[in-house]
């Protein structure tokens, strides 16, 4: 069977240059980033409307997009369980966060 691809010791030519953005990445994001401003008060609408927990899930999860990731050592550390507190404590979490 005949392998593809560069012969060893070949070097690359074509594609993109190495830095070059992909540009249906950058398109993707134009587009998603469109779409929440164009629906942010029906977002914000049905927001409100989740469960304290659901809200808070949500909220960690899209801070994963702010927030750099934390090595491992330094997250176990600091890791919350918050599926062992009680809907009061969610809902005062949730108060705080929302007032800063």
């Amino acid at each position: 069977m005949e392998k593809r691809g560069r012969k060893k010791g070949c070097t690359k030519s074509g594609g993109r240059k190495a830095g070059t953005p992909n540009k249906i990445s950058a398109d993707a994001r134009i587009f998603i980033k469109n779409m929440l401003m164009e629906n942010e008060e029906l977002l914000m609408r049905d927001f409100a409307l989740l469960e304290p927990k659901d809200r808070l899930l949500i909220m960690e999860r899209l801070l994963n997009y702010i927030i750099p990731k934390r090595t491992e050592n330094s997250l176990n550390a600091n890791l919350m369980d918050f599926s062992q507190l009680s809907e009061e404590s969610l809902d005062l979490i949730i108060s705080k966060i929302n007032e800063s």
